[in-house]
């Protein structure tokens, strides 16, 4: 027994020593996790100081998986450190500030390099200004248009304006000079029959001419410039490439078959909610869907309800714009579709994606169409200077009405007050919800693009500016210039005589120029239906 209470004796004092070294333990704990999270801090500070680190997330992505389209050479990219470029289009250098201009996506190139394929631009005839032009131009980028070729009138083409335009990269300037005017005269299809009965006639039929004959023009342009394709847009049109496996209309068309000559954008027109809208692109997401992209019975069954008393489903055209791939003998058929002089292009109709036209989506959008044009608020001479039925109305209502009656007119014909109304039509189809152009333009506005292209825009004397015309005019392209109908139609015995056709062999070349078009009527149901 003394031999056993001398062996457990020291058994008694281990409470003591376990107490001690418990407490050791736990000591040494806590400063490894006071010193680690210190130890990382200092790791990322070097990390950062140096200039950074690789996602290690990107090693087992696929290249180009975690892009934007045109960050191929952003620093954002773990492939383009070796190929970093420092070219003026980037949006930092359009800035010319110490600080990125496009915070959210550092460095991000809406200038697409040489082997981005297919290689798309935009045509347009145009007399606004920066606050449309802009982010009309930039949403497009950002979807993978590469060029831009705009023709420029009124307040596009003042030095205030132009020297911003032509400071961006991929984009040309024509400005409608008399140089340009007087080589019209020797324009291709001024002088075929197919756009001749559109000839000699003020207001939209003049448009409507200028804008063919500027599309004659770009053709040159785009292929001079190694495009693909090509589309006609207005500056208060964009395209909505949905249907495509990204938000990118280079992808859209990269889809395409080789046979595919033309492809047929279906419009969707905006569905204002209200009638303060000073920025249509970013305030505006619900649009009437096309004829084209409804079932039949649905479209002529709600046909009553979607028109609400205007003359037509769309307030303005419904055959949609195009685009076209660049080809020999490519040419305009009308500023709606495109052509070729030796075959009938091979077209498809798209059934997702559409352009989007923000048409009377502001108020003061009456009172600017009724200042460009000089007729009479009849009824007999305004057809005489519009093609389409709701122009005629509004340009009567803003030539003769108070503000108050104008303001009225436009909720009962343009506004969509009736929340009800809304919610049917939304359930039925007819009217959709569309945010992704809104996001995007939001998001260039509040990164700081636009105010840093114009911050960054050269500043030209009176000198500068006249040469800068003569320079960007002087190309072998000129000779598809457009000469202003209205001026031609002065000498309209003259020019008429020498109009001549052109022997060409082919058998859709007397094929007349598509104009802007309505939907189907309830009218043309029955027909529709039987077909």
């Amino acid at each position: 027994m003394p031999n056993h209470h001398h062996l457990h004796a020291p058994l008694r004092s281990n409470p003591s020593s376990a107490s001690s070294s418990s407490h050791s333990f736990a000591s040494k704990i806590l400063f490894l996790l006071t010193l680690l999270p210190l130890s990382l801090a200092a790791i990322a500070f070097l990390l950062q100081w140096r200039g950074g680190i690789t996602d290690p997330a990107t090693l087992l992505s696929p290249p180009g998986s975690l892009q934007f389209p045109g960050m191929e050479s952003s620093s954002l990219s773990p492939l383009s450190h070796s190929s970093l470029s420092s070219s003026s289009s980037d949006c930092v250098h359009l800035g010319r500030t110490n600080s990125p201009s496009f915070p959210y996506y550092h460095n991000w190139k809406l200038d697409f390099g040489a082997s981005l394929r297919p290689k798309i631009c935009v045509t347009t005839s145009t007399s606004a200004g920066l606050e449309q032009i802009l982010p009309w131009m930039f949403y497009h980028k950002v979807i993978g248009v590469t060029n831009f070729f705009l023709f420029v009138e009124g307040k596009a083409a003042s030095p205030e304006v132009s020297k911003v335009l032509e400071s961006i990269p991929g984009v040309k300037v024509i400005y409608r000079t008399r140089k340009l005017e007087e080589q019209q005269a020797k324009s291709r299809i001024w002088n075929e029959t197919w756009l001749s009965s559109f000839f000699y006639k003020p207001c939209n039929y003049e448009l409507f001419v200028k804008q063919s004959l500027n599309m004659e023009m770009a053709i040159v342009m785009a292929r001079d410039a190694g495009m693909d394709w090509i589309l006609h847009l207005d500056t208060d049109e964009l395209i909505h490439p949905a249907g495509a496996r990204e938000y990118s209309l280079r992808q859209l068309l990269l889809d395409i078959p080789g046979n595919v000559d033309m492809v047929i954008f279906p419009n969707y027109e905006s569905s204002v909610e209200r009638d303060d809208i000073k920025e249509p692109f970013s305030e505006v997401s619900m649009f009437k869907k096309n004829y084209d992209h409804l079932p039949k019975d649905t479209y002529f069954g709600t046909y009553k309800d979607s028109v609400r008393g205007n003359p037509n489903y769309f307030l303005t055209y419904g055959n949609g714009k195009a685009a076209a791939r660049i080809q020999d003998h490519l040419r305009p058929n009308g500023a709606h579709r495109w052509h070729n002089y030796m075959k009938t292009p091979n077209e498809i109709k798209l059934e997702e994606a559409a352009v989007l036209h923000y048409t009377y989506a502001k108020f003061s959008d009456l009172t600017s169409r009724r200042d460009r044009c000089g007729c009479k608020p009849t009824k007999e001479d305004v057809k005489r200077c519009f093609m389409l039925d709701f122009d005629r109305s509004a340009f009567i209502i803003a030539s003769t009405a108070t503000e108050e009656e104008m303001k009225k007119w436009y909720h009962e014909h343009v506004v969509w007050d009736d929340k009800d109304l809304r919610i049917k039509l939304l359930r039925k189809g007819i009217l959709t919800r569309i945010y992704s152009p809104m996001v995007i333009i939001q998001s260039l506005r509040e990164s700081g693009v636009f105010s840093s292209i114009i911050a960054s825009a050269p500043k030209l004397s009176k000198e500068n500016f006249l040469l800068s015309i003569d320079s960007s005019n002087s190309t072998r392209a000129v000779a598809s210039v457009s000469l202003p109908s209205r001026k031609i139609g002065r000498t309209k015995d003259s020019k008429a005589t020498k109009r001549k056709v052109l022997d060409i062999e082919s058998a859709v070349f007397h094929e007349v120029a598509v104009p802007p078009l309505s939907p189907p009527g309830v009218h043309d149901s029955d027909l529709i239906l039987l077909s």
